[in-house]
């Protein structure tokens, strides 16, 4: 039985793609544990303002006839907000995915939504630190069950949380809270969450990719200011630009 301090909401996306700054939702499923077991389940269709790919329906089976008369996320959004309000979040790949795009869509939405503080179990990560799998694998691994309907929304996330109480079951090093959870498997120190930008060992903001891989943000900004306008002209998602712009204030601030 996993134990909790405050709920913890597991969720997983349907999208129209995997790019992070361009995508959308057209599902999202949530199901949140309460500290005394009890679930409460949340599934929305979003319709999300642009087409959905032939590929992408053909992955998940929802089309834009299917969502055409859905609420947009800008129109979901508080709802959704007020139902992840105080709680830890989980999912399957979920800190590489379904949070950065769910944080994407806020941002575009205008509301101010901090997950800063939220304990995050990405099951996914537990399954390739003790067997590297998929969840469709990882079901079948753990709960010797066979995952029907992959790619709905609710049967994904449904069988993430199985997932992850048969893994408390085998694993008892894990054990049954959240923060045991994150203690065996590590907690990602998160800057920006597609992770463009990274710690480094003394909790500086360091780039995690291109030329500047490696080198601390605030002394390239310094050294050529023309980086932070390419970037912000770029196709980066909204949650990296608006971290950049913290540091470039932060570093402006210490200047003056």
């Amino acid at each position: 039985m996993l134990q909790l301090k405050r709920p913890i909401v597991f969720i997983d996306l349907e999208t129209t793609g995997v790019s992070l700054s361009s995508d959308r939702i057209v599902e999202i499923a949530m199901i949140k544990i309460m500290p005394d077991s009890t679930r409460q389940v949340k599934r929305k269709l979003i319709n999300p303002g642009i087409p959905i790919p032939k590929d992408s329906s053909e992955i998940h089976g929802i089309t834009d006839e299917m969502v055409k008369d859905a609420p947009t996320f800008k129109q979901s959004g508080n709802e959704i907000k007020m139902f992840i309000d105080n709680c830890d979040m989980g999912g399957y790949n979920s800190n590489r995915f379904d949070i950065p795009i769910l944080m994407e869509e806020f941002l575009r939405a205008g509301m101010d939504v901090d997950l800063s503080t939220r304990k995050m179990i990405d099951v996914q990560h537990i399954f390739y630190t003790m067997e590297p799998r998929t969840l469709t694998a990882a079901y079948k691994f753990f709960c010797n069950k066979e995952l029907v309907d992959a790619h709905s929304a609710e049967a994904d996330v449904d069988a993430t949380i199985d997932v992850l109480m048969a893994q408390l079951k085998r694993y008892e090093n894990l054990g049954n809270s959240v923060d045991s959870i994150l203690n065996v498997i590590g907690e990602d120190k998160i800057v920006d969450y597609a992770r463009r930008f990274s710690f480094d060992d003394k909790g500086n903001e360091v780039f995690n990719f291109g030329k500047h891989k490696g080198r601390q943000v605030t002394a390239v900004l310094k050294a050529e200011p023309q980086y932070y306008d390419w970037m912000m002209r770029g196709d980066f998602p909204l949650h990296t630009k608006q971290k950049l712009t913290e540091i470039l204030n932060r570093t402006l601030l210490r200047n003056n």
